[in-house]
């Protein structure tokens, strides 16, 4: 059996004004996240666990920040892509788990949502998707409520 792991992080920073977009859906806040495209730092953490579990190095590697073509694209693009390398190399999804650091809004009623929208995305079964929510405790550019980062640790296994 041929099972792989990968770890992936993303950090931005937050803004008023703008969308705070986590795994593909607009979530109501006073901050929103400052970034080339979306700014979703969940889906950019998948996509570099996926990347990563599969040796193809990370985001940038495909859709690096000075390409304006991916300027204020939605992340699921990012997604696809990831998704169809690791088809490519014939592996799946056995097992996602995500934790998203922010001070502000509470994300414990979207956790949910956001788990179905990532299913639909991706594919996979919801039950193959966690999604924990934490705060800073007020300490640091998180807990200031300067930044978002969030982290994804995948595991894949070969198709048979």
């Amino acid at each position: 059996m041929n099972i792989r792991v990968g770890h992936g992080i993303d950090i931005h920073q937050l803004k008023s004004g703008i969308p705070l977009i986590l795994a593909g859906l607009k979530i109501k806040s006073k901050l929103g996240i400052i970034g080339h495209s979306d700014g979703d730092v969940v889906i950019h953490s998948i996509v570099d666990a996926i990347l990563g579990a599969l040796a193809q190095g990370d985001i940038g590697t495909f859709f690096p920040s000075n390409n304006h073509k991916f300027k204020d694209c939605k992340s699921y693009i990012f997604l696809d892509k990831a998704l169809k390398i690791m088809e490519e190399k014939k592996y799946q999804i056995l097992n996602m788990d995500i934790n998203i650091i922010l001070e502000s809004p509470h994300l414990n009623d979207h956790i949910f949502n956001m788990r179905k929208n990532l299913s639909k995305l991706m594919k996979i079964n919801i039950k193959n998707i966690s999604i924990k929510a934490t705060t800073a405790d007020k300490l640091g550019f998180i807990g200031s409520q300067k930044g978002i980062m969030s982290t994804s640790t995948i595991l894949l296994i070969k198709n048979k």
